[in-house]
């Protein structure tokens, strides 16, 4: 079992090693520029594509409305991710961390705005009249059938990695808190949620939009409302968390992972 740890920890650290780190930012950075800040100067413009979308029209070309395809696409960000992935980033990075966090999603907008486009643009029609699209699609489309390989590798390793950090991870939180609170066991919990998982996979995309456009909106303001709590009731530790945010971001952190460059290794992985 150690080895099996060690191996793992070798492998997370090449993948997650500064090449990867500056990849991500750098290409980021590129798309941004590239856009003319288009997905920041444009936001308003999105919200108001967002409410108008909430209706399928006629001349809507795709499975679902765009109101359901947004809210799917954030079904599966605002979630464990943010709140647990945030403590991560700051118990490993410090207080910096949060500094690098907002950098990293201003110029994640340009790659996020880019990835969806792709997807759009080089999605195909299945045999069922289904739309079917990704980045093992765009890949293959629109790099050429000598990056199919490419692809190919994409769609098997996204299919390994759903079973963890596209499942495992989600489905542990909640029954962590279920046992700790309620008392409930973990394989109670596994089996509610197969069930309800399985209910609205069996009715493929138009079901799940149509659940996640009921589910997300309430998640999302939720999430938000309970955060403005938070912050309104340490309303007097703002200014100095705020002071901390910036000061650490340059300069290694009094934290567990407080190296040189903890700060943004943590805000960009978790």
């Amino acid at each position: 079992m150690e080895a099996i740890s060690n191996f793992v920890s070798e492998i997370n650290g090449l993948v997650w090693g500064p090449p990867m780190l500056v990849m991500i930012l750098g290409v980021g950075l590129f798309l941004s520029i590239g856009l003319k800040l288009m997905p920041i100067m444009k936001l308003g413009a999105g919200f108001r594509l967002m409410w108008s979308g909430r209706a399928r029209g006629d001349e809507d070309d795709g499975d679902i409305p765009p109101f359901q395809a947004l809210m799917t696409a954030l079904s599966a960000t605002v979630g464990t991710g943010n709140i647990a992935g945030v403590a991560t980033a700051v118990f490993l990075g410090g207080p910096g961390a949060l500094f690098w966090m907002w950098l990293t999603a201003l110029v994640g907008m340009a790659t996020k705005y880019s990835e969806a486009v792709l997807a759009v643009r080089f999605r195909e029609v299945d045999e069922r009249g289904n739309h079917v699209g990704g980045p093992m699609y765009y890949i293959r489309n629109g790099l050429g059938s000598k990056w199919a390989w490419l692809g190919i590798l994409f769609a098997v390793f996204a299919s390994v990695a759903a079973f963890g950090i596209g499942n495992t991870v989600q489905a542990n939180s909640v029954a962590d808190v279920l046992e700790t609170n309620f008392g409930l066991p973990h394989w109670v919990t596994g089996v509610i949620l197969m069930v309800l998982v399985g209910m609205v996979l069996i009715g493929g995309i138009k079901r799940i939009g149509q659940v996640a456009s009921a589910l997300v909106p309430f998640m999302a303001v939720s999430y938000v409302l309970i955060g403005l709590i938070v912050l309104a009731i340490n309303a007097n530790q703002i200014p100095e968390a705020i002071s901390m945010v910036f000061s650490y971001a340059f300069s290694p952190a009094a934290a567990e992972g407080g190296f040189a460059g903890a700060a943004v290794w943590a805000a960009i992985r978790f």
